[in-house]
């Protein structure tokens, strides 16, 4: 049936986990960086520490033990295999929760977050913040399908998470997301199809206002250095992704230690993590969600995303109700009265001291709280 939903069990076989581990014992290095830091990408030694470690020492299978705890299915949207979780909540006045994580994220992301949003009781919470999540991959990311055709963009992966949401029997829910799951629950929002009640976003995409360039707040100056360094030092990887996604997927679906090295170089950059990203997330974290990206090879369709919508993010006004979070480690940040130029209808708005890019992964409680206090009002 067209509109099957099908039970799934992440399983990597044998054979996939052995090539692994030949790739990574006859791994061809280059010579290290000629500086101190991380000013010409990730230092070798520390790729090859990691590499060893998932060489030697790291356990897939317990690994997918873990992530296989979740409820997770398949279902048929356009002629593509979409794969979420979807966990629903003991609690009978839980609302639907569709979350969406970005690139270079994936489910992994959520894996501290889903069951205290889903059962806030069992972790000291309240019965009536209860949510049944759930939490597709991305077209192209992990074990979702890759599209072999163009049009998977923003706006049509928007639409088919709403078709989603009622197939599984939810005619009104709440969206959240950060990075490209930013940009697609924004899609759904300005879509407002009538199903969604209420967004939340980790990284909202505004350009700044004009009109305040000379009375900047310290949070807008700050906003605005970091779009500048984000131009010049950062954002290398999107061009390429958003060019010529294709002739990287060579290198990247080849080699472990390039795909690993093309991820990890965006943690460190992108987490409030003082230099390093395993000073907010464990190594196992880190190489768990490189897992999704090597084990499926899908480097270069995760980032034909980018292929399909960087040049056309559309600048656009959203009545929904609509909730925001800024981490200070954010990539793009952005001002309540920038952010009320595009969202009009704000009823949630929180600047944290303490965050980054990956909310949901490094400060696992506040993206709770911060969840629950948006769509308190909207239940």
């Amino acid at each position: 049936m067209h509109d099957a939903i099908t039970p799934f069990s992440i399983h990597i076989d044998d054979s996939v986990v052995a090539d692994l581990h030949r790739r990574l014992q006859n791994t061809r290095w280059p010579e290290p960086e000629t500086v101190d830091d991380w000013s010409q990408g990730v230092p070798l030694a520390y790729v090859q520490d990691v590499c060893r470690y998932w060489l030697e020492s790291y356990d897939w299978r317990a690994s997918e033990r873990r992530l296989n705890r979740f409820s997770q299915f398949t279902t048929r949207l356009d002629e593509l295999d979409i794969h979420f979780i979807h966990q629903r909540s003991p609690h009978p006045q839980a609302m639907p929760l569709l979350i969406t994580h970005g690139w270079p994220g994936s489910i992994v992301e959520f894996h501290k977050v889903i069951e205290p949003l889903v059962d806030p009781v069992a972790h000291g919470g309240s019965a009536a913040d209860a949510f049944h999540v759930t939490c597709p991959a991305l077209p192209g990311y992990g074990f979702s399908g890759k599209p072999a055709r163009t049009g998977w963009g923003i706006a049509k992966i928007a639409e088919v998470w709403n078709r989603l949401m009622l197939r599984l029997g939810y005619s009104r829910y709440f969206a959240q997301g950060g990075d490209w799951g930013a940009a697609v629950t924004a899609s759904i929002g300005q879509q407002n199809l009538g199903n969604c009640r209420a967004i939340h976003l980790n990284m909202p995409i505004v350009e700044p206002d004009p009109a305040t360039m000379n009375d900047l707040s310290p949070l807008e100056q700050g906003a605005l250095a970091a779009m500048q360094y984000y131009v010049e030092q950062d954002s290398g990887y999107s061009k390429q992704q958003s060019t010529r996604p294709q002739t990287l997927g060579y290198g990247l679906v080849d080699s472990p230690s390039g795909q690993a090295a093309w991820i990890l170089e965006k943690f460190q950059a992108w987490t409030d993590c003082g230099g390093h990203p395993e000073n907010v997330l464990t190594r196992d974290e880190l190489l768990d969600n490189i897992m999704l990206y090597w084990c499926t090879a899908s480097a270069a369709s995760s980032a034909r995303l980018y292929w399909e919508s960087f040049s056309r993010l559309s600048r656009f006004e959203i009545e929904l109700p609509t909730g925001v979070s800024i981490y200070p480690k954010e990539i793009f940040r952005a001002s309540r009265r920038w952010a009320e130029r595009h969202y009009r209808n704000l009823i949630h708005w929180n600047e944290l001291d303490r965050g980054g890019h990956f909310a949901a992964l490094e400060r696992p409680q506040v993206f709770v709280d911060e969840v629950r206090a948006c769509f308190r009002s909207q239940r």
